[in-house]
């Protein structure tokens, strides 16, 4: 991690101490789950409850019920719950929950949209990746998966009408989207995208899988359904959905999910196990209070007017974009990627570390019900003092 791993010895809040005692200010909140901070009490307090009755077992338990009811009763469109361990994980569930349904094979994603390390999605990720042809982004991969990906461009809705006019002609089982490109510079879609896209696959026999693993529940209770309105037919979830501990789920339509019924595999040790779904359970029950969400949309508005603020006033600085409480800093060139950003961002980066402000190579800037307008205020001074050197 540029510019060099930090080794944090404990964290509270919106703050982490590294070993020698020293504290930071942390716009990271561990890639995205932290959305109440560091060692929420709430759910610190529901988990080590649960640690003194059982770690993890081999057979049912209520709160595998309950934790699933306290999501679905925050999704618009959710129906039936899969718990899963972690995002990539989570995709693969609901792909071939797509391709059970549909009799189909493949998959449109959209370039430089991340969606796990798994072979058969982990491709197309650079600016340059924009062909139909899927591009592999690591080394050991195996090409042969990726000829079931289809490649389509974010906001684009000519193109992706293109593509789904001979969605059954080509064996598109479903399309994979993050709504707002949360690891490819944090973008909104236009007022038609959405829309759009939920049409064509209703015309055209397509799952609509909706990649949430960041925004989920941080961009809205309901996430994005909630936020723009349109619901896909199957979310997946992550990262904040536990406050920090490690859980997915795949959510929505019955009739898909209820696939693991009859035929579709859907295993793991660990899935629902009762030290995560106590911290679903308590992290749901504290985000279905509103004031979290006006406390995480008031804390961004002002960091964006701030922090924001000191980046406009320097010459070539870059700027800020965002959505809800998930943030991209954004180069005078406008070019964004998931492992970093260019421009001056790796000297800020270098600079706001020595100053006792943690933030992410890629630039994206997470922030929590934790963080309080005096800790913005610290960083927007930080900021403006690595500017001007």
């Amino acid at each position: 991690m540029r510019p060099h791993p930090l080794f944090v010895d404990r964290a509270h809040g919106a703050h982490v101490w590294d070993l020698d005692g020293d504290r930071y200010i942390d716009y990271v909140m561990a890639w995205g789950p932290l959305v109440l901070g560091h060692g929420d009490s709430r759910v610190m307090g529901a988990v080590s409850a649960m640690m003194s009755r059982m770690q993890v077992i081999g057979t049912s338990h209520v709160l595998e019920y309950t934790a699933a009811e306290a999501v679905l009763d925050a999704v618009p469109h959710g129906e039936r719950l899969l718990w899963s361990n972690t995002g990539t994980e989570a995709i693969q569930v609901a792909l071939r929950l797509a391709r059970a349904a549909t009799g189909r094979r493949r998959v449109v994603k959209f370039s430089r949209s991340y969606h796990g390390w798994h072979d058969t999605v982990h491709a197309s990720l650079a600016e340059a990746d924009c062909g139909e042809v899927a591009v592999p982004a690591s080394r050991g991969q195996s090409p042969s998966v990726l000829d079931d990906l289809i490649v389509s461009e974010f906001n684009d809705i000519p193109r992706i009408e293109r593509i789904l006019a001979c969605a059954r002609e080509r064996d598109v089982a479903a399309v994979l989207l993050d709504p707002i490109m949360s690891n490819a510079g944090v973008e909104s879609p236009s007022p038609a995208f959405l829309a759009t896209l939920r049409s064509l696959c209703d015309r055209h026999g397509v799952v609509l899988i909706f990649d949430e693993v960041i925004g989920g529940f941080r961009i809205a209770r309901g996430g994005a359904a909630e936020r723009f309105g349109v619901p896909p037919d199957l979310s997946v979830f992550g990262k904040a959905v536990a406050g920090g501990f490690t859980q997915s789920a795949v959510v929505g339509r019955a009739d898909l999910i209820d696939q693991v019924a009859h035929g579709v595999v859907h295993a793991g040790t660990f899935n629902g196990n009762p030290i995560a779904m106590a911290a679903v359970e308590a992290t749901m029950r504290v985000l279905s209070d509103p004031a979290v969400y006006d406390a995480l949309e008031s804390i961004s508005t002002y960091f964006r007017r701030v922090v924001g603020g000191v980046l406009t006033a320097a010459p070539e600085a870059g700027g800020l974009r965002n959505i809800g409480s998930l943030f991209q800093y954004v180069p005078p060139s406008g070019l964004t990627s998931l492992h970093g950003t260019d421009g001056p961002w790796s000297t800020i980066l270098s600079g706001m570390l020595a100053a006792g402000v943690l933030l992410m190579p890629s630039g994206k800037v997470l922030l929590s019900t934790a963080h309080s307008e005096a800790d913005v205020d610290d960083t927007a001074a930080a900021l403006d003092r690595v500017l001007r050197r």
